[in-house]
């Protein structure tokens, strides 16, 4: 699986070993094709970047767990059915992560933004920015199901 370098002119925080992070993300869609995308909160690395919601897999938890109570903890949503879609390999200056990204298409709740976030119900084009390296592919991967 090839890895898409973030920022590669910037030094790798724990060089060249450094153990892969695996992160749950959740590509929620609505029933007109609108997907959400949330801002990074501050005093997170890449501050106010756009960024499909998740985080980091706890140790003993499945994907799917993980995506659950990453997306109850920071938008505070009850998600249904996790539908695993694609991985891709990011290479940030700070971590080298694994991005499982999930489409889900029910959840309860009310989007509640809670590490002072932001968040947009986008469409392609996505008006958004500036955006998270490791969204970028997704946005092209929406538009190659378009194009199907």
């Amino acid at each position: 699986m090839s890895v898409l370098i973030a920022d590669g002119d910037r030094p790798r925080e724990g060089g060249i070993d450094r153990k892969e992070v695996e992160v749950a993300v959740g590509v929620l869609i609505r029933e007109d094709g609108a997907f959400l995308l949330t801002s990074r909160p501050p005093g997170k690395v890449y501050a106010g970047y756009w960024e499909f919601p998740g985080g980091k897999v706890e140790a003993g938890e499945t994907i799917e767990e993980a995506l659950r109570r990453e997306l109850q903890e920071e938008i505070g949503v009850t998600i249904g059915a996790v539908h695993p879609w694609r991985i891709e390999r990011v290479d940030y200056p700070h971590a080298l992560v694994r991005l499982n990204f999930c489409k889900v298409h029910e959840w309860t709740g009310e989007l509640q933004m809670h590490e002072g976030q932001s968040f947009a119900w986008e469409q392609l084009p996505v008006r958004a920015e500036p955006l998270l390296p490791g969204t970028i592919p997704v946005i092209r991967w929406f538009e190659e199901e378009r194009r199907a």
